[in-house]
């Protein structure tokens, strides 16, 4: 009887240690399976960009959101832009080098590259290699690609102008925000944003030249941008108010493949 006790506790602890053991393992692998969740962790992207845009004027239209009237200074989402695909890239791809130019900060209106090598940008720790870079001269004077080293490659590198209101040195657009820098000052003419594609003559009498954007693209590409409104399906700057929807970016580009040194237009 001993002999028959004693094997059935044998089998008993063994049982139970084999339970215990199982228990260890499965929450073992029940650790080792559960998924990253780390918004900073590159994702693989091996998408093959568009080779069928160089060499020719390409136009973004109405790139953005509604802003509601009241909030001018409200940061708002930050959109993101594929120049070599001429797109909009969703906010799922920051850590890829699918997009080439980022729209953040004040009326998600200052413009990046997209530099993972740079902790500040808004694509750091990703594999690409853009900046961004802005000249005072007109789009079609823009000829040469300039030297990589001009590049910058931090978040929120342009926007607004010296010349008008909340200036952060050479913008891309002017902000007039009692309506007196560009008109009379009327309710209707204040809040307004001026991109500076083209030269912009002041009350003053003064004119701020025009601007022109340059970037490297995630990949290495060079794409020139002439920044033409923010308000949508309105073009021209005397149809401008407070009230025309905003922020819809149109703009036009030409893009040139790594390692070219003019921007030139063959299509």
């Amino acid at each position: 009887m001993n002999m028959k006790n004693n094997f059935k506790k044998k089998v008993l602890l063994k049982a139970l240690l084999l339970s215990f053991l199982s228990v260890l393992f499965l929450a073992s692998c029940s650790n080792d399976d559960e998924p990253v969740k780390d918004d900073d962790v590159e994702i693989i992207d091996d998408t093959p960009s568009s080779t069928s845009n160089y060499y020719k004027v390409l136009r973004a239209e109405n790139f953005g959101y509604t802003l509601a009237d009241g909030n001018e200074l409200e940061d708002k989402a930050v959109l993101y832009y594929s120049l070599v695909d001429n797109k909009a890239v969703g906010s799922e791809y920051r850590k890829t080098s699918r997009w080439d130019l980022g729209f953040s900060g004040l009326y998600s209106s200052f413009l990046s590259g997209n530099n993972g090598a740079n902790t500040g940008n808004l694509g750091s720790g990703n594999s690409a290699i853009g900046g961004i870079y802005i000249v005072e001269q007109a789009f079609d004077e823009v000829v040469n690609v300039p030297n990589d080293a001009v590049f910058k490659t931090g978040d929120r590198i342009y926007g607004t102008d010296d010349a008008g209101d909340f200036g952060g040195g050479v913008g891309w657009y002017l902000y007039d925000f009692d309506g007196i820098f560009v008109r009379d000052g009327a309710y209707d003419n204040a809040h307004i944003a001026y991109a500076l594609g083209e030269p912009l003559l002041l009350k003053s009498g003064n004119t701020v030249p025009a601007r022109t954007l340059i970037v490297k693209t995630a990949k290495g590409d060079y794409a020139k941008i002439k920044m033409i409104s923010v308000y949508k399906d309105i073009l021209k700057r005397e149809d401008y108010t407070r009230k025309s929807p905003k922020m819809f970016f149109t703009f036009e580009y030409v893009l040139v493949p790594k390692g070219s040194t003019k921007f030139e237009i063959k299509k």
